[in-house]
């Protein structure tokens, strides 16, 4: 079989529909993630903690069933990399919980959070030396915090953090082009995006602190998410795909009705959130709002960002009625309730699948996938109904293959979010170059070589922060 050719046709299908235009047929784009342990005979606890195993498993899946695009590796979080950098906040299969159960966040309670009420403006000063001098070392085992004696493990750490966070990261791009060559499947993302006031809740205040603080100081939180944000921004630019093919995946949690408040939804969260949606799209990046929970709410305030900018996924919310208020101006995908893939029948399932094809899809501009990651509750029989369903039906007369062109974009003026922060060092040039008594010949040179070098300890902290 011609794999460049099937790839090619794949990709063109899948960029077409999010760019709203109608392919050749539905494209489909599973996030599976424990399903694919499972469909390969192993246990959860095998392809969270060996990546090679999660890497075979999404090959199998991609071997086995028509897709056009999946994760790499779904099952993103490697425990391996966490335990070499003694991080407290997983509950690892096979240790903390049964081998046939994935991963859990566990987040602290308010009393141990890894921030405290009181530390705001260390974060606003410099986010990145707040990381690593505050944070890291609470959510570390081994990570001995400022003042004290360094430890023997706490050097480790980072020596072994670091070097299996690069070993990761680069097995990756070789798993995407494995994917790419024996399986003629695209690698649905690239890049990772969480919006400021998201990672305050998840990963520094904890939901229920980061509560009290908008009562008690709201200001401090907003100042917050504004200094998070061209760090954020950096790190979903550097990571996305080069091509500008593939979105970049955005994570979205907390931030909506009724974890907060509208009020705090358009004070805080949108208005930190919205300016790196827009600054990715002047980039030539589009978004996947891969909404978790139920963002309805929201809709309206999702309209105002640039047509075509982001895919809107749908998990909880009302399928339909973003067709209505969105499917205009956005691809949309997802909306397959996963109950149904793990507790209905293959018939049940291509029923809704009907109903979404009919309903959702049927001038183009959509994607079929399960309402939210698929995990091993799901029926292999259910998983491939809705493949092979979504394939025979979701076929459009009209439609065409090829890739399109980039579409001409109006984008608000203003100044990039690179201006401010610091973003992609941790010691900017102008510091370190104080002191250096001399230097003779390029300049230049020296500060490249240093902020690429510095690049690597940036990427270290906020990749812990974002994606571990």
């Amino acid at each position: 079989m011609d794999m460049e050719g099937l790839y090619q046709r794949r990709l063109a299908r899948y960029i077409t529909a999010m760019q709203g235009g109608t392919p050749d047929c539905v494209p489909i784009r599973p996030f599976v993630a424990e399903f694919v342990a499972k469909y390969a005979g192993y246990t959860c606890q095998e392809v969270t903690h060996d990546y090679e195993k999660a890497f075979q498993a999404t090959l199998m899946c991609c071997r086995d069933f028509d897709w056009d695009a999946t994760v790499a590796n779904m099952v993103y979080v490697w425990t391996g990399l966490t335990q070499a950098i003694g991080l407290r906040y997983y509950a690892i299969p096979g240790i903390d919980i049964p081998p046939e159960v994935g991963f859990q966040y566990l987040e602290p309670p308010e009393e141990k959070a890894f921030m405290k009420a009181d530390e705001y403006d260390q974060l606003i000063e410099d986010p990145t030396a707040f990381l690593y001098n505050v944070w890291l070392p609470r959510v570390s085992r081994d990570v001995v915090p400022i003042g004290e004696p360094v430890s023997y493990r706490n050097n480790l750490s980072f020596v072994k953090g670091g070097m299996a966070m690069l070993k990761y990261f680069t097995a990756l791009g070789t798993q995407v082009e494995r994917m790419r060559k024996e399986t003629g499947t695209v690698s649905a993302i690239a890049g990772i995006l969480k919006a400021p006031f998201d990672i305050i809740a998840d990963k520094l205040r904890g939901y229920i602190g980061l509560t009290m603080d908008m009562f008690q100081q709201p200001d401090k939180v907003l100042k917050a998410c504004e200094a998070l944000q061209p760090h954020l921004f950096y790190v979903a630019l550097t990571t996305a795909d080069p091509n500008k093919q593939v979105p970049i995946g955005f994570w979205m949690h907390r931030g909506c009705v009724p974890f907060v408040s509208m009020e705090t939804f358009r004070s805080h969260y949108w208005p930190t959130l919205k300016p790196i949606i827009e600054e990715l799209w002047k980039n030539g990046h589009q978004v996947l709002f891969y909404a978790e929970g139920n963002w309805d709410y929201h809709l309206d305030s999702f309209r105002e960002l640039p047509e075509g900018s982001i895919i809107y996924h749908v998990d909880k919310g009302d399928i339909f009625k973003v067709k209505r208020k969105l499917g205009d101006k956005f691809c949309i995908s997802g909306g397959l309730p996963n109950t149904l893939l793990s507790d209905g029948t293959p018939e049940q399932v291509r029923a809704y699948c009907k109903k979404l094809i009919d309903e959702v899809a049927r001038d183009g501009g959509y994607i079929m996938d399960a309402s939210a990651i698929i995990q091993n509750d799901a029926k292999v029989e259910n998983i491939r109904a809705m493949t092979e369903f979504t394939r025979e039906y979701g076929v459009y007369s009209q439609g065409h293959s090829h890739l399109p062109q980039e579409k001409e974009r109006e984008t608000p003026e203003g100044n990039s979010l690179m201006a401010r922060g610091h973003p992609g060092v941790c010691i900017p040039w102008e510091e370190k170059v104080e002191e250096i008594p001399q230097i003779s010949g390029d300049e230049e040179l020296f500060r490249r070589i240093w902020e690429e070098i510095e690049s690597l300890g940036y990427s270290y902290i906020w990749q812990i922060l974002l994606s571990f």
